[in-house]
């Protein structure tokens, strides 16, 4: 549900994304980044301006929690966690190359490399694992599912054909490999509870949806036949009912995902029943790529985009109890349409935003009224004036208490401990500097 900068002609948003249950937008500028609230059709609420930090190519915020992770060209090896609403920086972390993508639930934080994949305990940004000779994954494309009790994590396993490498993020184990194109992967997606897994290839004709964690397949949407297109979003629904995939080109595609059932009830006789039985027959004489073109389902819903060649994400979402398709575009504008959940069709356009024209004046509305949050960290994370040596410096548990014989070196613990204001949505986290350049686990 992101996209960082391409090549080509200066864009006005560097990257864009939408937060794990698609109630925010954060975008990237030259200057820093911003974060808004997308409760409202109407009115665009902007919660949260920042241009500390300037070239920023990934911001990704946890749900609508005070925790942002930003990454700036200036330093695209190191990774700065914030707390936007008190505006302090919970940690930064440095790596042997360039960060290439972030992914985020309240279990795990991962962090891409082009050969390598970090994850990391959220609650401390404690370092579980490295996950190292990944195959070159030069766009960082990878999935996690927002599920925090399954927390499973997606990448390519190729270069030449489209495998997946499904693992457990919890556990920290492999899962399987999936087979999904004959192609190079180009796009990943988990539904909102990671018990299914879309995916599209560099080709971006066929969508094809899995089970999880089995790796079977369950659905396959042909997009188009005519041309090849780069896919830029792939994305269910909160509800898993539908998936939206948007590309280079004007359109995108909504598909419907019908109930499966074992065995299909006996249709009454009639012309129509009959040509289908006959048809489905038919299938099973033709060629396998033939028949299997033959099944695909068409698109449920789509919209025709005023433009083409612009990067963009699109999220399905819930505003106001009706369902839109929301369209974020690298000129920086927002687009929202309703979606007929009943009959597809054409989505209509019902309004447009500027998120560049905005004033400060919706600056912190989520602040208002917010009472304050006792502390809940132990102050036995806070340093003395004189800070031990990195090497000897010692981890620490959920609750402050240090781990027994657990050294994690080449971290700086700051003075006294960051609570987050809004606990029921992230717990708190220490404070913590560190460099991931030589550490980890192999998987």
């Amino acid at each position: 549900m992101e996209a960082a900068a391409g090549e080509g002609q200066p864009e006005a948003l560097s990257c864009f994304s939408y937060n794990q249950d698609c109630t925010s937008l954060a975008i990237g500028t030259k200057t820093g980044y911003r974060l808004f609230s997308l409760s409202s059709v109407e009115q665009l609420d902007q919660v949260h301006e920042s241009n500390e930090i300037p070239d920023v190519y990934i911001v990704e915020r946890l749900f609508s929690s005070s925790l942002v992770v930003v990454v700036s060209r200036t330093k695209p090896r190191q990774m700065n966690v914030y707390h936007f609403k008190k505006g302090t920086e919970i940690c930064n972390y440095s790596y042997s190359s360039n960060i290439l993508s972030v992914r985020l639930n309240r279990q795990r934080l991962i962090v891409c490399l082009e050969e390598s994949i970090y994850i990391h305990n959220i609650k401390d940004m404690k370092l579980l694992k490295t996950i190292l000779d990944t195959p070159p994954n030069t766009t960082g494309l990878c999935a996690l599912s927002i599920n925090h009790s399954n927390s499973y994590l997606a990448y390519p396993g190729s270069t030449t054909v489209g495998e997946i490498v499904l693992y457990d993020g919890n556990n920290l184990k492999d899962v399987c490999l999936i087979s999904a194109h004959d192609g190079p992967l180009a796009a990943l997606a988990f539904n909102s509870t990671g018990s299914k897994l879309a995916s599209a290839s560099e080709k971006g004709t066929v969508i094809r949806v899995f089970s999880i964690p089995e790796g079977e397949k369950l659905y396959e949407f042909r997009r188009g036949m005519k041309r090849y297109v780069n896919i830029s979003s792939l994305v269910f629904s909160m509800d898993s009912q539908f998936l939206c995939a948007s590309s280079n080109t004007e359109t995108v595609h909504i598909f419907r995902l019908e109930h499966l059932t074992d065995s299909r009830p006996e249709e009454p006789p009639s012309w129509s029943g009959y040509m289908g039985k006959m048809f489905m027959a038919a299938t099973n004489y033709l060629p396998s790529q033939v028949s299997g073109m033959m099944s695909q389902d068409r698109a449920f819903a789509t919209v025709r985009l005023n433009f083409s060649g612009q990067r963009n994400v699109c999220v399905l979402s819930t505003i106001q109890k009706l369902p839109r398709l929301l369209v974020t575009t690298s000129d920086g504008h927002l687009y929202l349409y309703n979606l007929d959940p009943q009959d597809g069709g054409e989505c209509v356009l019902i309004k447009t935003h500027s998120l560049l024209g905005l004033g400060k004046t919706e600056e912190n509305k989520e602040n208002d009224l917010q009472p304050p949050v006792p502390q809940t960290y132990a102050a036995t994370v806070a340093r003395q004036s004189s800070v031990p040596s990195p090497s000897m410096m010692p981890g620490y548990s959920e609750d402050g208490g240090a781990l027994r014989g657990e050294i994690i070196p080449e971290h700086e613990f700051a003075t006294g401990p960051v609570c987050l204001d809004d606990e029921n949505e992230f717990p708190p986290i220490n404070l913590c500097r560190g460099s991931q350049t030589r550490k980890g686990k192999r998987s």
